[in-house]
């Protein structure tokens, strides 16, 4: 298996485990209050997290902005908005109607990464991508941090909405 097959495997994997923490609920327990984050904040979070990290290593526009799903979602805070920060009260301001807009940007953003992520060849994932950090952030660095980040927060979502079949 090459680079790119191996990260196209863990990005499949974190698709897989949010799919399986959204599908078939209903909105209430979407936006479910257990005592953790709701299981629609942490979807739309994670989305965006890769969403934002993806565009930037790949210098395209956010499928957040470029495709609409901004509006889609209508969130009352600033568009670029990714969750890093959230206060409670932002947490709880991020409410879904259905699994659709949740399931479709994911599935739009997990489609975009594995383009990116096919495409990758050589030496790529050395390049830097955030100076800003010491060392500075490579490219393998940062996908590997999205996917860290990705499984733990649908691995957080699993978890609650396991707390709420269980309620």
């Amino acid at each position: 298996m090459n680079t790119a097959g191996m990260l196209a495997e863990a990005f499949d994997r974190v698709g897989e485990a949010v799919h399986a923490a959204v599908e078939g609920l209903t909105p209430d327990d979407l936006n479910a209050d257990a005592g953790a984050n709701s299981i629609s904040w942490l979807v739309w979070h994670l989305t965006r997290v890769q969403d934002d990290h993806i565009a930037d290593a790949a210098g395209t526009g956010q499928i957040w902005l470029t495709e609409g799903w901004a509006d889609t979602f209508g969130l009352p805070f600033d568009v670029t908005a990714t969750g890093y920060g959230h206060s409670a009260d932002e947490v709880a301001a991020v409410r879904v109607d259905s699994a659709d807009p949740l399931l479709g940007y994911f599935d739009a953003v997990h489609e975009r990464t594995l383009d990116f992520v096919a495409g990758l060849e050589g030496h790529a994932l050395d390049r830097i991508v955030d100076e800003g950090w010491s060392p500075p952030v490579t490219l393998g660095v940062r996908l590997i941090s999205v996917i860290a980040e990705d499984l733990q927060h649908a691995g957080q979502a699993a978890f609650v909405r396991g707390m709420l079949e269980r309620a």
